[in-house]
């Protein structure tokens, strides 16, 4: 074990104040949350071969300004075919949406977005295609699979490590790499609370000050679920497996709410889940 992991684990152990959901911060989160996909699904919509990932993000923040969003927890992604499985990503700047990575009609897409709304994130990702894809197709079917696995992990005896590692094995087990262990951290998904001050800008791109100031004023390591992680599974979380392959990437990411050791997810039929017209 490096002294990094001991660190973090001990960090982790000593844990942080949990985000004590009511019901008018569940009304707030899913407000947020389904503005979040309104934007990805309206901005995939409208996607067309030759636009570059960075114009599609840029798109999909404008949308979300025209309807009243002030600032993020982080500004949006878009990354195509073999980018959405991080391919050849380096360094953190890799990330960022591409000025020369333009859609192609074959391609599958990932956008990715967190709005505050309110002083309430929705951190989502929406994977698609914009033909029938019989791999995507069966990658989605495994996809679903681990929706339904997480609810179980989170309100079940297993740790937060054990939970990332059961969904990294069953990644393998099927023969596809893990994309979220290329995260910082990581990040099989991480925590959110309200952020205060919702209504200033955020400054800082694509993650702003807002992002920074919720995860680094909990002590960050009990903030993100990454392999070494050891605190409590109560709260709100925001996550996002990820996998893929060569040519593609797949991924959702959306809000699980874990309270008195069970689990459920704040919006029951998400676009991801319940795919709209046009997508595959």
């Amino acid at each position: 074990e490096s002294a990094t992991q001991r660190i973090s684990s001990k960090l982790s152990r000593a844990g942080s104040k949990v985000h004590e959901l009511s019901d008018a911060d569940a009304k707030g989160f899913l407000r947020s949350q389904k503005l979040a996909y309104e934007c990805a699904v309206t901005i995939g919509r409208e996607l067309q071969p030759g636009w570059t990932e960075k114009r599609t993000a840029h798109l999909m923040d404008t949308f979300l300004r025209d309807n009243g969003v002030k600032t993020y927890f982080h500004h949006s992604f878009a990354w195509f075919g073999e980018r959405s499985s991080f391919q050849g990503f380096k360094h953190y700047w890799t990330f960022m949406p591409s000025a020369k990575r333009v859609f192609k009609e074959d391609d599958v897409a990932i956008l990715d977005t967190a709005p505050v709304v309110d002083g309430y994130a929705g951190d989502i990702g929406f994977t698609f295609s914009k033909k029938p894809d019989e791999e995507l197709k069966k990658a989605r079917e495994l996809l679903l699979a681990f929706r339904k696995d997480l609810l179980e992990y989170f309100s079940g005896s297993n740790s937060t490590a054990e939970i990332w590692a059961q969904i990294d094995r069953k990644i393998a087990e099927q023969g596809f790499e893990n994309c979220h262990a290329k995260y910082p951290l990581g990040a099989l998904g991480h925590r959110l609370h309200k952020i205060p001050l919702s209504s200033m800008p955020g400054l800082a791109v694509p993650f702003t000050l807002h992002s920074y100031w919720s995860l680094l004023s909990r002590g960050l390591f009990p903030e993100v679920l990454g392999p070494w992680h050891e605190g409590t599974k109560e709260g709100l979380w925001a996550l996002e497996p990820h996998f893929g392959n060569e040519r593609f990437g797949i991924k959702f990411e959306e809000i699980l709410v874990v309270k008195n050791g069970v689990a459920r997810w704040l919006q029951e039929d998400p676009p991801h889940v319940r795919l709209p017209e046009g997508f595959f």
